[in-house]
């Protein structure tokens, strides 16, 4: 009786860890012998061309899928990093950090330009501004902020309109909000002034860009301040009620990364797949790329991209996210 009772809990326990994915997906080739296990914070329907085509050259391949958030991606490979073989995440700090802690596996064969790559073990594939998105009607017959300035005056003026009307991510939970946050702060003091105004117009705070999209859409809010340009891009072609906007004031414009785990079983098969995505994006595969609307690394000349170096674990140091995030709820959450 007792090792059935243990069985029910074994299963309850898998069934619940299977319902924490954000969404979870396996692809397999026609004769798949070998897998490999991907954990990402890149949505499945954005991310699945590049693996269809990778499986469609290698069909004894499979892939599993695994999406999660940001910062907790960096917490589940951190606590099991043999349960997966590749990392792919927008969090450059967070990645940055576990390649350093020791993570990753070298890939020295791989050709990549020096600045979209760490110690030969953290590759980027993508280049992705922070945008502010809106939805036009909100601004109708009303000059389009092109600026963060010109966003504090516009909130500002009609703060009947925006009140509960903003959004942008709830850093505390997200490592990407974190990241497009921290950065802000370090470019200039105009973020803070636009963090205290989005307080006091009760701002809504988000996990992820693809539900303050989803928001906008909708008219539940009118802003979305610091949303992945890319999410933002893929929506537009087909809803003409968003606009983006790249801030011209400074701009905030991350990689996003992936490494193979130091411990996985597959190496092979994980260096042939990272060889795969560097390839896909770049458009030397079969002419689509992931997130299509955006510039690769290599092409990116015209926006400051954060640099893949050991300055961007500056704001994980624990005393210093500390400070950041008491100072960043004091703008915010004004009781």
């Amino acid at each position: 009786m007792r090792y059935f009772v243990a069985l029910i809990v074994w299963l309850a326990a898998g069934c619940a860890m299977a319902q924490e994915w954000e969404h979870q997906e396996t692809f397999s080739g026609t004769d798949a012998s070998v897998s490999l296990r991907i954990i990402s914070s890149t949505d499945a329907d954005l991310f699945a061309p590049v693996i269809e085509t990778f499986i469609a050259a290698n069909p004894n391949i499979a892939v599993e899928y695994f999406v999660t958030g940001t910062a907790e991606l960096n917490e589940r490979f951190r606590a099991d990093p043999g349960a997966f073989d590749i990392a792919v995440s927008s969090a450059m700090d967070l990645q940055l950090k576990l390649v350093n802690d020791g993570f990753a596996k070298p890939l020295p064969d791989i050709p990549h330009v020096a600045w979209a790559q760490w110690r030969q073990s953290l590759f980027a594939f993508t280049s992705e501004p922070a945008a502010i998105v809106i939805n036009r009607q909100a601004f109708e017959g009303q000059p389009i902020p092109q600026t963060r300035q010109q966003l504090i005056e516009a909130l500002r003026a009609r703060p009947e309109t925006f009140r509960n009307r903003v959004g942008t991510y709830d850093v505390r939970q997200s490592g990407l909000g974190y990241l497009f946050a921290t950065q802000d702060a370090r470019a200039s003091e105009t973020f803070w002034r636009l963090m205290e105004v989005m307080g006091s117009l009760d701002v809504r705070l988000y996990c992820c860009s693809g539900t303050m999209i989803d928001d906008l859409t909708d008219g539940t809010i009118a802003v979305a301040y610091n949303v992945l340009g890319s999410y933002a891009a893929a929506r537009t072609e087909s809803e003409t009620i968003l606009e983006i906007i790249l801030p011209s004031d400074f701009p905030t414009t991350m990689m996003r990364t992936a490494f193979v785990s130091g411990q996985t079983t597959q190496s092979q098969a994980a260096e042939r797949f990272i060889r795969h995505l560097i390839a896909f994006q770049s458009g030397q595969g079969d002419g689509r790329r992931v997130l299509p609307a955006l510039k690769t690394p290599q092409a990116v000349t015209d926006r400051a991209t954060i640099a893949l170096q050991p300055a961007l674990m500056t704001f994980l140091d624990v005393l210093k996210r500390r400070k950041f995030l008491a100072e960043w709820e004091d703008a915010m959450i004004q009781d």
